[in-house]
């Protein structure tokens, strides 16, 4: 059935599909041009996710049909990523959540929804809103539907838009997509939704952006929240963030960061970021060799755990942390899942990786890892302590460059 009404949060997530019914992806917002006064927005075009972190802009001129659910369009999608123009307003990032005023009551409402509909031109425009009550005669939290006509207010800046509707559409992504999401909203929009972020998610999320991105968050955040964020974080992320920051700014950070943190970033902070001490984790899966298969095992199915760290478990001498613990070996988890669960890892050390040291340059480690088809190497110092670990991921994104987040998002 093809409509010429509907809300906008509804068609949210939609498919979208080429004229020959092959998806193409999916909608995550509208794009508005608000008007003067009273006359409603008009719907310029959509948002639309067409591969992994890809945003572009589909014009709703190349819109066909719009059902229930799917979205049909004809024509050459163009696939640069898309960022707003001058004068464009996202709807739901922007507008939800947003408080204006009803110019008949003067009471305060929160917009929850929007309707668009075809005109008599067949342009689609903003219609009516579905809103909530905040402060006036309208009882809080009622709902209501209201025309577009009857809000005012839209045009000033709101200094702090709330978030409950962004996060809930947020709640079910990827870090990575959050992170190409903020990356495409307004300076002030990114800001408002990354303080509502709970502290690992926001630390998820950093992890995966651009660097001036994050940069700018953390410089907007207030500093105990940036040290808690902080101690979320991976800690050669943490470090790379720290790296992006002045010297001085960087200790007033660590001062507030709990001690033992502290101790392995400021640690990480004096190795080339460029060598294998600079992009290594402190934080490698660690038993001694009295453990047995079913330990170490039970150790790598740890969630928080990348798929890159829970490939291999580090056996050493006690104390079983890093930097102190003598390094003994490497078990694979392939391996253990072959073996006997009562037996001891020191049975099935893999002696034959040698392990590298901090200093070991970006070049050298590339060819470590290429002629051995590794995901991960231990590294020690030149006692043969165990100082952590670089796996693949840390590795390739220093090979492919800084800016390498920002161009997947540029498709």
């Amino acid at each position: 059935m093809t409509v010429t009404r509907a809300y906008i949060a509804r068609l949210r997530g939609s498919a979208v599909f080429d004229p020959n019914g092959e998806p193409l992806g999916k909608v995550r917002d509208f794009v508005l041009v608000l008007q003067y006064g009273a006359i409603p927005p008009r719907l310029v075009g959509l948002v639309v996710e067409v591969g992994a972190r890809r945003r572009i802009f589909l014009p709703i001129t190349r819109v066909t049909k719009i059902d229930v659910g799917q979205i049909v369009i004809t024509g050459v999608l163009d696939l640069r990523r898309f960022s707003l123009r001058p004068g464009e307003t996202l709807a739901v990032a922007e507008l939800f959540d947003r408080t204006v005023t009803l110019r008949t009551s003067g009471d305060k409402v929160k917009i929850l929804d929007l309707a668009m509909q075809q005109n008599a031109r067949r342009d689609w425009v903003i219609t009516e809103a579905y809103v909530r009550g905040t402060r006036g005669l309208a009882r809080r939290g009622q709902t209501q539907v209201v025309p577009w006509s009857e809000l005012s207010g839209m045009s000033a800046q709101e200094p702090d838009q709330a978030t409950e509707t962004m996060l809930e559409s947020l709640a079910d992504m990827r870090p990575a997509d959050v992170a190409s999401l903020l990356h495409d909203l307004p300076e002030k929009r990114r800001l408002e939704i990354a303080r509502a972020l709970d502290d690992e998610r926001l630390a998820d999320v950093l992890e995966e952006m651009p660097e001036h991105d994050a940069v700018q968050i953390i410089s907007a955040l207030e500093d105990e929240r940036v040290a808690d964020v902080l101690e979320e974080m991976d800690p050669d992320d943490a470090v790379d963030l720290l790296s992006d920051l002045t010297p001085e700014r960087a200790r007033e950070l660590l001062e507030l960061v709990e001690p033992e943190d502290a101790e392995d970033l400021r640690r990480l902070l004096t190795y080339d970021e460029l060598s294998a001490g600079g992009m290594m984790s402190p934080e490698p899966v660690i038993v001694g060799a009295d453990a047995t298969v079913a330990e170490a095992l039970a150790q790598i199915r740890n969630p928080d755990l990348s798929p890159a760290l829970a490939s291999q478990v580090y056996v050493v001498r006690p104390p079983m942390q890093t930097p102190t613990g003598k390094f003994l070996g490497v078990v694979h988890w392939q391996r253990l899942l072959r073996e006997p669960p009562s037996d001891l890892v020191s049975r099935v050390v893999d002696k034959d990786l040698a392990p590298l040291t901090p200093d070991t340059s970006l070049q050298t480690l590339t060819r470590y890892f290429a002629a051995y088809n590794l995901v991960a190497v231990p590294i020690v110092d030149e006692n043969g302590h165990l100082l952590g670990t670089v796996t693949v991921d840390d590795l390739l994104d220093h090979l492919l460059g800084e800016n390498w987040r920002e161009a997947v998002s540029d498709g």
